[in-house]
């Protein structure tokens, strides 16, 4: 029985190769594999690279800075900051602004949603919830609902010196003078005003990173230093990481003038 079935098997096999012909199907044929592996080069500046994505794309709906454009303009930032040699700059994809529920309208992640405004009184105090603790806040729904210095700081934040890539990354942080200058404090209109950031690592009995909010003194909301950590990590696709909380989803963009990384998520602008 053995002998007939591998026969039969065999003859089943034979009929269905010659078959695929008389379908009109043909077999599928070897072809050397070629390895090859993609240019990060981009051969323009990253301002250019920023505003040929952002609200007038050179390629129709490729929009992906469109947000971040908006905010530079609204900050007044020197977008020439984005032509000078030997920097990295990290630049923001939409959703890392502003991630908006299609039906219903309302922020619902990226830097609006984690830094929302805080409502007020009258008198200009904080209104808290009735748990007399925890302060009322809504996500922001433009750049406006943040002061000019405040936006404007945040993304000097995110221009830092010396190139930073794949081929100068290592396991552990190393930090970097961002354009921010050190001393610099967010203002009071939302959470960001109210972080308190600090030059070593804040973290619990377990060891676990906090983020730490002091609504009654207020905070710095940015590296009292004007500094920023970078690795890589040691994991599937080897992702880098911006002070150890997030992580770049397009990193090594080689511009003409420094390394372009994207983010596509909230970037906080504090180290520790």
């Amino acid at each position: 029985m053995k002998r007939i079935y591998i026969l039969l098997s065999g003859l089943f096999l034979s009929s269905f190769l010659s078959g695929c012909s008389m379908f009109g199907l043909d077999l599928q044929e070897d072809y050397p594999y070629e390895k090859s592996v993609l240019d990060p080069h981009i051969d323009k500046t990253a301002r250019q690279y920023l505003e040929e994505r952002g609200k007038n794309p050179l390629v129709a709906n490729d929009t992906i800075f469109k947000w971040m454009q908006l905010g530079l303009e609204y900050a007044e930032m020197d977008l020439t900051e984005y032509e000078q040699s030997g920097r990295s700059f990290i630049l923001l994809s939409n959703n890392a602004i502003r991630v908006r529920n299609a039906t219903t309208g309302v922020i619902t992640a990226g830097m609006w949603f984690d830094f929302p405004v805080i409502e007020k009184n009258a008198d200009g105090s904080i209104r808290f919830a009735t748990d007399g603790v925890t302060p009322v806040s809504r996500p922001a729904n433009k750049w406006s609902d943040y002061s000019k210095e405040t936006v404007r700081n945040y993304f000097l934040y995110l221009i830092f010196q010396g190139e930073f890539g794949f081929s100068n990354a290592l396991l552990e942080n190393t930090s970097f003078q961002t354009l921010l200058p050190a001393g610099s404090v967010a203002t009071k209109e939302s959470r960001l005003g109210y972080a308190v950031a600090a030059t070593s690592p804040n973290l619990n009995p377990s060891g676990a990173r906090v983020f730490t909010y002091n609504y009654e003194a207020g905070g710095n909301g940015f590296d009292p230093e004007g500094k920023i950590n970078m690795k890589i990590l040691n994991s599937d696709y080897s992702p880098l990481q911006v002070n150890d909380q997030t992580n770049v989803s397009t990193a090594g963009i080689i511009a003409l003038n420094g390394t372009v990384h994207v983010c596509s998520a909230t970037v906080y602008p504090w180290r520790y």
